[in-house]
């Protein structure tokens, strides 16, 4: 079991990577503006089962191989700073949109639905560095029992992205409606969080091997 500290650290990450306007929000949000709260927590499942699988994936055999590999450790590091410092730049960026601007989409059937989501999620760069750059460096092999540090990790990220998006899913329209009678609220929300991922990258840059 990670020691609290790991627990708090990685969960701050996992927390400001799921506000980041996403593949996985952007689809959501979508469907549960034009289609309902009910499409968007369906979709939802479908998200939750592809972070099960990466998770998975890494507890099994990428966490393993990266702790065992010398420079593995660093290179991840610096590639997983490197890209929160994308996701920092695209929320405050000029000229980005908002995910709850409205957008016209079919109707789709439950399974549809949450296939749509499980695809989204699967395909999303945001999930695959998080579980292959960034879930690693918070494994402390001396701790031992590396599987269950993996998952145990894993298993906090996927709660707190499931609570938020939930939550997300269930105030879309209300969100949307009042975003758009109040822009300013956005444009605090984006540098807010981009001043997080700018502060989790550098933090990460800068952290020796533990």
């Amino acid at each position: 079991m990670p020691d609290l500290a790991h627990l708090l650290a990685f969960g701050a990450i996992a927390f400001g990577m799921v506000l980041t306007p996403g593949p996985n929000m952007i689809y959501l949000i979508s469907r549960s503006i034009s289609q309902g709260a009910g499409a968007g927590l369906i979709s939802l499942a479908g998200v939750a089962t592809g972070f099960l699988i990466y998770m998975l994936g890494a507890a099994l055999g990428i966490t393993t191989v990266v702790m065992a590999v010398p420079y593995a450790y660093d290179a991840l590091r610096f590639a997983g700073a490197g890209y929160l410092l994308y996701l920092a730049w695209q929320a405050v960026k000029p000229g980005g949109q908002s995910p709850f601007q409205v957008r016209s989409l079919p109707r789709d059937g439950a399974r549809k639905l949450y296939l749509m989501g499980l695809l989204t999620n699967l395909l999303n760069p945001k999930v695959a560095v998080l579980y292959l750059s960034l879930l690693p460096q918070f494994i402390d092999p001396s701790a031992g029992n590396v599987l269950g540090q993996a998952v145990a990790l894993g298993a906090l990220q996927i709660a707190i992205s499931v609570t938020v998006n939930a939550a997300i899913a269930v105030a879309a329209g209300s969100i949307a409606l009042f975003l758009m009678r109040h822009p300013g609220w956005m444009v605090a929300q984006r540098w807010l969080m981009g001043s997080v991922l700018a502060g989790l990258a550098l933090r990460m840059a800068t952290e020796a091997r533990r």
